[in-house]
């Protein structure tokens, strides 16, 4: 059911790393109000369940597969939004890699490339290439999903951790450059949440431990707590606010 002040009504939403966890929450949301939402991460298989899963709820989506990582599938990617939709309001850049979980000295070249061309040039490209369309229509919002990683790095997450941070200063300077195009461009931080991306992090009961002592609420978040960060950031409530990094760790929002 939507709510008048978070109707997401006319709206094309497009929603990266959206086949399960985070992403998937946020897709389900948004379409809840009234967003078409574009389903996508690598796997068109599994974008469709999830947009199948939607319409069966009464909303609108397709799937789309698009390999952020890959720049040759994010141009193809927006040629197919441009000529099916003409127009794109809503960016979340949720997609991550972390292939790499263990000392940072042991970091191979493989793994390096693989979470920098998705986390960093997948972020950066998927913002470039839908700016671009809001620029042309008058204005539109992007979402990244950075960490709580970014601004303290992770044990064992070296490589992912300063990714993420480069996506916080990445978000602030698309932020700065687009307002003047009516463009929000803002970050969401989610800290511990139970997916199945951060199956490391809850397999591993030390560092588990460890994560939830800091955690003011003293518990792990469940992905539907980002969703709805990611709604107010996205809609008009939110129309004045730009270049904002929110923190959801635990249920607490900062």
């Amino acid at each position: 059911m939507t709510t008048n002040i978070f109707s997401l009504e006319g709206k094309t939403a497009l929603v990266t790393g959206a086949s399960r966890g985070i992403g998937e929450a946020i897709a389900k949301l948004l379409a809840q109000q009234g967003a078409h939402v574009i389903v996508s991460s690598r796997k068109v298989d599994d974008c469709q369940k999830v947009a199948d899963a939607i319409v069966a709820q009464g909303g609108k989506a397709e799937a789309l597969a698009c390999h952020v990582g890959d720049m040759d599938q994010i141009t193809s990617a927006f040629a197919t939004i441009k000529a099916n939709h003409r127009k794109l309001d809503i960016l979340v850049n949720n997609a991550a890699a972390n292939p790499y979980f263990g000392h940072i000295l042991d970091t191979d070249l493989g793994a390096y490339n693989k979470t920098v061309d998705v986390n960093i040039r997948g972020y950066f490209f998927m913002s470039v290439e839908a700016g671009k369309m809001m620029r042309e229509q008058g204005g539109g919002c992007i979402v990244n999903t950075a960490s709580v990683n970014g601004l303290q790095p992770g044990d064992m997450q070296g490589i992912y951790s300063i990714t993420k941070a480069a996506v916080i200063n990445m978000t602030k300077s698309f932020a700065k450059e687009c307002a003047r195009h009516n463009i929000r461009v803002n970050a969401l931080f989610p800290g511990l949440t139970k997916t199945k991306f951060a199956g490391a992090l809850f397999s591993n009961e030390n560092i588990h431990k460890q994560a939830i002592a800091q955690i003011p609420l003293h518990r792990h978040a469940e992905p539907e707590e980002m969703a709805g960060t990611v709604l107010y950031l996205v809609s008009d409530a939110s129309s004045y606010t730009t270049g904002e990094c929110i923190v959801v760790d635990g249920g607490l929002t900062i």
